[in-house]
């Protein structure tokens, strides 16, 4: 249990035994009631608003309510003092021993350290990535596939059950011409000369080699066959191609699925027609006509009944049709239909989706809340855009790849964790400029170099230590003064952090505090610059070196955590 759950339990403790003499009305709603570091750290160690928020509903004072509190708190031997703040906020001070003992956790629960039960075993989807089987990945992708992928790893430390899943979207118009542009290719393997590719088709030269592999499996029995004949075996070869470079690409960011659902099979299966059913069965979908659009005067529009999904009665601003006038399903049909399996085994869904389709949120939304009976927990968390600079110009594209620049190419030029740290240094809608100067800058102004360098600093201190032959004791935590206690009260804050950003959905938050952690870590290491007793090896001092390197391991240990949940290796020594 962390230190800030543990100090809810002793507030818990302090209102049940108020609730037994009456003092408190049974039953209170303590959700409200928090437990965190005051804004201002002179005012204490910790701070509540019990008495604030369970005062009116106890028709108490505040002030009044506060001091009742206090003095169940002051009787714990972790608490040094307790104060009450304008209308009724308390402060807490803890006691020194009660950090250090917090700094031994840190050690000895290492890299369990942070994690947590909240999750309580729901099971989370998380869907993200769901780029279309037409090319490679490119950094339109990245965002959000880092995003989605550090989200799922925090979900899991706090106790939830999680499944990552890709949506293959292969049954859509796009795929129709990515068949098309590998029958190009196709015939390009076979000796034609087909020029510039035709307009409307996928030119990147990504490809070539599926056309190598048609022409190797087939010869020239498509050459000239009308497309009824060859779209939907190249249709089929070319995604399964496509898919495989983009397993291939997420690799590379030690990103991993757990399922591949396709589009094409859940309509072949039945799943829109089922969801359909199911709607119509509760009410939700009518057959109906929708107003003519904004805009556009009745001769440029033709009234047609269409089968329609009550959106409005979630939220929505009209109700929105789940199949064309020509009976195929509409994007929101099928996308409705696609959710409600998810649903069938997840308590919760989140979807990772790009900012330009946010005008989309309200309806899927609406869906969710009918489908599930408004049971599940649905967020979509919109990402924006990444812009690609170097040395402050924008990134040229790349022609051979189709008019992008590859996530492949940008990793092999960068690393895999200067990316991945990168695209959680902002929050998720904020958009980002990466630029290949600056995200592998020496720099304070760089966090990934920051937070790697305040580690690699840490995991120095021991090869130092031992060149210079110290032989050191089992570490007195008394030697730790006003500034190394004021890191473990900064340490000690992690697991709140990560239930908070677990909770919030908003994996960046995990970046912010390392970023923050760094930067006090490398304040105190600077205070030796101008004090040479402020070091943390002192040759002639072993009890004092033993119990700041005691402290500085455990401030690595939780860099390593949080590196951790963000999917980035801690590096020892920076290159």
């Amino acid at each position: 249990m962390s230190l800030y759950n543990r100090f809810t339990a002793h507030l818990d403790a302090v209102l049940d035994a108020l609730e037994a003499d009456g003092t408190l009305p049974a039953g209170l709603n303590r959700k409200p009631v928090t437990v965190e570091p005051p804004r201002d750290p002179g005012h204490g160690d910790l701070a509540t608003n019990a008495a604030m928020v369970l005062a009116k509903p106890a028709g108490s004072n505040p002030r009044a309510l506060a001091e009742k509190i206090v003095a169940g708190l002051e009787r714990l031997d972790e608490v040094e003092s307790a104060s009450i703040a304008g209308p009724g906020f308390i402060n807490l001070k803890l006691t020194d021993a009660t950090w250090r003992a917090e700094l031994a956790a840190i050690h000895a629960e290492a890299e369990e350290y942070g994690r947590s039960s909240t999750g309580e075993g729901v099971t989370v989807n998380v869907e993200y990535v769901s780029a279309n089987p037409t090319g490679p990945m490119h950094m339109g992708h990245c965002r959000g596939a880092v995003v989605g992928d550090a989200l799922a790893t925090l979900l899991e430390h706090v106790g939830h059950k999680v499944i990552r899943e890709y949506y293959i979207n292969d049954a859509g118009g796009q795929v129709d011409v990515l068949a098309r542009s590998a029958h190009v290719r196709y015939r390009e393997a076979l000796g034609e000369a087909v020029g510039e590719i035709p307009e409307g088709l996928y030119p990147g030269d990504y490809l070539v080699p599926v056309g190598q592999l048609l022409a190797a499996e087939y010869g020239d029995k498509y050459v000239g066959a009308p497309e009824s004949e060859w779209l939907v075996p190249f249709r089929t070869r070319a995604v399964a191609a496509m898919m495989e470079m983009i397993r291939s690409d997420l690799a590379l960011l030690g990103i991993h699925h757990d399922i591949f659902s396709s589009e094409a099979e859940l309509q072949a299966a039945g799943k829109p027609e089922a969801a359909e059913k199911w709607l119509r069965a509760h009410d939700l979908v009518y057959d109906g006509v929708l107003e003519a659009p904004k805009g556009e005067t009745p001769e440029d529009w033709e009234p047609v009944e269409l089968p329609l999904f009550r959106s409005t009665k979630f939220g929505d601003d009209q109700d929105r049709p789940i199949r064309k006038s020509n009976g195929s399903w509409t994007y929101f049909g099928a996308d409705m239909a696609y959710h409600f399996q998810k649903a069938q085994t997840a308590d919760q869904l989140i979807d990772i989706w790009g900012a330009d389709h946010g005008g989309t949120v309200k309806r899927i939304q609406a869906a969710v809340a009918a489908l599930t009976e408004g049971k599940a927990r649905f967020d979509v968390k919109l990402i924006q855009m990444v812009r690609l600079l170097r040395d402050g110009e924008p990134v040229k594209m790349s022609k051979r790849a189709g008019n992008f620049v590859t996530l492949a190419d940008v990793v092999r030029e960068v690393g895999k964790d200067v990316v991945r740290f990168t695209m959680l240094t902002r929050k998720a809608d904020a958009q980002m400029d990466f630029d290949f100067a600056k995200v592998v800058e020496a720099s304070k102004d760089n966090p990934v170099f920051y937070v790697q360098y305040a580690h690699a600093r840490i995991s120095s201190l021991g090869r130092r230590a031992e060149e210079a032959g110290i032989d050191l004791p089992a570490p007195d935590l008394s030697r730790l003064g006003t500034e190394e206690l004021g890191l473990v009260k900064l340490a000690a804050q992690f697991p709140r952090v990560v239930e908070g950003a677990a909770s919030a959905r908003e994996p960046h938050r995990i970046a912010f505090y390392l970023n923050d952690l760094a930067s006090a870590f490398h304040s105190w290491w600077n205070l030796g610059n101008d004090n040479p007793r402020a070091r943390v090896i002192l040759t002639d001092d072993p009890a004092t070196t033993s119990a700041r390197l005691f402290l500085s391991r455990g401030i690595g240990q939780i860099i390593r955590n949080g590196l951790a949940l963000m999917g980035v290796a801690a590096l020892n020594e920076m290159q």
